[in-house]
């Protein structure tokens, strides 16, 4: 089904290939990693890395997990 489009249009729902740099992407602790141990900081890039990776703003707890286990914690 080829629905005319109005001019303008942007379809956000189709990918990407250009990936120009119009927007930059964002990072939850980019800006506030200063003042982090070294601990919380590898935690904040484990995040980010992850984030990147998967093309997510947000993640869940399940998905933070994810990222401490990468990092070595075993209970």
């Amino acid at each position: 089904m080829n629905a005319v489009q109005p001019a303008g249009f942007v379809d956000r729902r189709t990918p990407r290939t250009d990936r120009s740099n119009d927007h930059p992407e964002r990072r939850q602790f980019a800006e506030s990693r200063d003042g982090l141990t070294p601990d919380v900081r590898e935690l904040a890039e484990g995040i980010d890395a992850f984030k990147l990776a998967r093309h997510r703003r947000f993640v869940t707890l399940t998905e933070v997990m994810e990222v401490v286990k990468g990092l070595g914690y075993h209970k």
